[in-house]
């Protein structure tokens, strides 16, 4: 993804700023990570407050196979479906991103 298209898709919440990292690229609001874009794909930070509302939304939590095989599971989950055609609701996914990310200090 573009950093243009990264852009509009954080416009409900503000300017980003995109930094590659992990053979990918973060995702910055004032100063604090809300999502990662890896392999193509972005996902938006959640916590323990708001990983249900993603979960009940149909999106994934992000897991990579540890040193020893086992998942890992990482604080970032996929973007719901309908957010990709509705503006506002991708703003309030990117803005539950912020508040988790808020929440991590």
């Amino acid at each position: 993804m573009d950093a243009a298209a990264i852009e509009e898709m954080f416009q409900g919440l503000g300017p980003v700023t995109i930094k590659r990292m992990f053979g990918g690229k973060g995702i910055y609001h004032l100063g604090r990570i809300v999502a990662l874009e890896v392999r193509g794909e972005m996902l938006l930070k959640a916590d323990e407050k708001s990983a249900p509302e993603f979960s009940g939304a149909g999106a994934s939590q992000w897991t990579y196979n540890g040193k020893k095989g086992n998942p890992v599971k990482m604080p970032y989950w996929s973007i719901p479906e309908d957010a990709y055609d509705d503006p506002d609701v991708m703003a309030k996914w990117v803005r539950l991103a912020y508040e988790a990310a808020l929440r991590a200090e």
